[in-house]
């Protein structure tokens, strides 16, 4: 990195192999451990778990744990769940936890009444593509934006996408401002009027860009790594990485997650075949799909589970367990069995 002068470096860690790297890469570069925290989007919120993995929050608090480093969970509340049942109502506030140990909240009634009571779809629109804008864009923003820490500071935010994932993905800028940026920008003043009993009075009103003076930049160290450099890295450290690269999933993201094909919606079924048979309810409920050509259970037909769950029951217990007792490092390291296998995520 060329510039270490920040004074927190977040990284937003979904228990990913692309997120581990970047956290890695950052010790590489020098960063000052005491300067770094880890933050988990909860996609499901404190609730049920309806999409995720249940070992991931586990999964994170022992890899931080390990590390040394704080990690701090952040979520919508009710989570996807809530979001994708939404009927005529406000997106739900978001909650975050705060360096003192208290639980910070975003405002209320933010935007306007809508229904959405669909699935996110496969798009590169986040309008369209709702999970990731709502339960963990906008869930990182808010939670930078409402504390007070981060005034007059200088904030790095640190992402794992990678350009080799997908075409959109390699267009992204590699540092850029981040959307929870306020930094100062001058002060000017500006004509306002104000009708006072009746009695109309026109002044200046002094206005100021940035008044929080809050500089927050977004970094993506591994926008341009191949796979075998991620790969690479965490062997290096001898990480042992979430259980689900073990299983032969390719990507960390939610176990049901709408990129997946019909391998990887076989396998999802073969762990949580009652949470499959909920989202197939829910696809009939809406008149909507999970996949845009096919009902879930369609999918989950056409594919074949992946063959090494039949040979990892101890981790299909972890997997499927909100509980997490492994050693964070493994040695010696074993590459993963979803390890370079199909890319199926981001458009």
């Amino acid at each position: 990195m060329k510039d270490l002068q920040y004074d927190h470096y977040i990284v937003c860690f979904s228990g990913g192999k692309d997120c581990t790297a970047a956290f890695l890469n950052l010790l590489e570069s020098g960063v000052p451990k005491e300067k770094i925290e880890l933050w988990h989007h909860l996609v499901d919120g404190k609730e049920e778990v309806f999409m995720d993995w249940p070992v991931t929050e586990a999964y994170c608090r022992a890899f931080a744990k390990h590390f040394e480093v704080p990690i701090y969970f952040s979520w919508k509340d009710g989570g996807f769940k809530k979001e994708m049942l939404r009927e005529n109502s406000f997106t739900a506030p978001i909650f975050f936890e705060k360096e003192n140990g208290e639980l910070g909240q975003s405002r209320k009634g933010n935007g306007k009444k809508t229904t959405r009571r669909r699935f996110p779809q496969v798009s590169a629109d986040l309008n369209t593509r709702w999970c990731s804008a709502y339960l963990k864009i906008d869930v990182c923003s808010a939670a930078i934006s409402n504390q007070r820490r981060f005034d007059n500071k200088k904030v790095l935010v640190i992402s794992g996408e990678r350009g080799e994932e997908s075409p959109c993905r390699a267009r992204y800028n590699t540092h850029e401002k981040d959307r929870a940026d306020n930094r100062y920008q001058g002060t000017y003043q500006t004509p306002c009027t104000r009708v006072t009993n009746g009695v109309k009075k026109t002044y200046m009103m002094t206005v100021t860009l940035g008044r929080n003076d809050r500089l927050v930049d977004r970094y993506r160290p591994v926008k341009d790594w191949a796979e075998e450099q991620v790969w690479t890295v965490i062997e290096r450290w001898g990480v042992r990485v979430h259980p689900c690269y073990y299983l032969g999933w390719s990507r960390c993201s939610c176990l049901f997650c709408i990129f997946g094909n019909a391998d990887q919606m076989a396998s999802a079924d073969y762990i949580a075949p009652a949470r499959s048979k909920e989202i197939i309810g829910y696809e009939v409920e809406f008149g909507c799909t999970i996949k845009r050509n096919a009902p879930l259970s369609a999918v989950i037909e056409k594919g074949t589970f992946y063959p090494v769950l039949n040979d990892q029951a101890a981790l299909v217990a972890i997997v499927r367990s909100t509980e997490y007792n492994l050693p964070i490092t493994i040695s010696p390291w074993i590459l993963p069995a979803g390890a370079y296998g199909k890319s199926i995520g981001p458009s």
